[in-house]
């Protein structure tokens, strides 16, 4: 009787179970491949951090209908405490340009050696780190205003260890011809080959409106947008000043572009995302409100730049 009566338990917890949603391995995959390179990247100045526990997203090309456009850097709230960005970059791979999109994780991992300046220099990010539920911000390269926020430090070595401001090359992407030559270490890819938590909606958000702003074309700016970085993200309610609606015209060659269904992903792609970000992601209401001012490229002062790193002699792993 005992046996008959603790069958229908299991039979309930394996119920239980197999409707509980759990990560599935890790996979690899592209956003998005054209057969054209993307601009370098602008010079800008960082705006300081409008508030504590925001953490920069570096600016970078992205891809759409009607092109490369540029989205501009701002700073984000982590979707929880101890996470960190790992920007996104795009990377040469048997004649087409994939582009590896951006995740948090506790680490930060492979983003093509490229630099993106202000603490990601081509290797981790020594702009600050969590201190428990509090990041500290490293002030030798990140812009904080510290009258507002006082959780600060300052740590100078990181500008020799990294070659800040010396033969700075503003260079887009990873492998192929004039890029970046450089390959994931043993620690990226352990922390590439774990699950990560995807861009949060107010990310997505700031990435889809800096798509609709003609201004943010490379086929109208030639590669030096007026709006290079913001304090806050992008929203519908907050847009460039100088904003101006995509015309049909603008997507006219870009399709051509577009690499066949077909294009396999690099060996070294990210893996595919599989967490739901945590209700600690703040929704748009709570970033300080502010209208986007465009920051000017042609005389902006790096607030903390390096060369392209160089090629790692570290054989990588192979993708699992």
């Amino acid at each position: 009787m005992r046996f008959l009566v603790f069958i229908p338990k299991i039979l309930i917890l394996a119920l239980l179970f197999a409707a509980y949603p759990t990560p599935a391995p890790a996979q690899f995959s592209l956003s998005v491949a054209v057969d054209v390179g993307p601009p370098a990247l602008p010079v800008y100045v960082q705006p300081a951090a409008p508030a504590q526990n925001m953490l920069w997203e570096p600016g970078y090309w992205g891809w759409g209908p009607a092109g490369y456009y540029w989205v501009p850097g701002v700073w984000v709230y982590a979707p929880s405490p101890g996470y960190l960005w790992t920007p996104g970059y795009w990377a040469w791979n048997s004649g087409y340009y994939g582009w590896h999109a951006g995740y948090w994780a506790t680490s930060v991992g492979y983003y093509g050696g490229l630099n993106y300046g202000f603490g990601y220099f081509g290797l981790g990010y020594v702009g600050g780190g969590w201190y428990g539920s509090q990041f500290r911000y490293n002030t030798a390269v990140t812009n904080v205003d510290t009258t507002v926020i006082r959780n600060v430090y300052v740590d100078r070595t990181v500008i020799v260890n990294n070659n800040v401001n010396v033969n700075v090359t503003r260079v887009s992407y990873n492998g192929g011809p004039g890029g970046v030559i450089a390959r994931p270490t043993s620690a990226e890819l352990a922390v590439q080959s774990g699950y990560h938590i995807p861009a949060t909606s107010v990310q997505v958000q700031h990435q889809r409106v800096a798509s609709q702003d003609r201004t943010a074309l490379a086929t109208v700016n030639n590669g030096r947008p007026p709006t290079t970085a913001v304090a806050v993200p992008l929203s519908s309610a907050n847009r460039p000043e100088n904003f101006q609606p995509v015309q049909p015209q603008d997507r006219a060659m870009t399709q051509a572009h577009t690499a066949p269904a077909q294009y396999q992903a690099p060996a070294y792609s990210r893996p595919a995302n599989t967490y739901q970000s945590p209700s600690y992601a703040r929704p748009a209401s709570t970033y300080p409100p502010q209208r986007v001012q465009p920051y000017a490229t042609q005389h902006a002062q790096p607030y903390g730049e390096r060369t392209a790193r160089p090629t790692r002699t570290e054989q990588p792993e192979p993708a699992r």
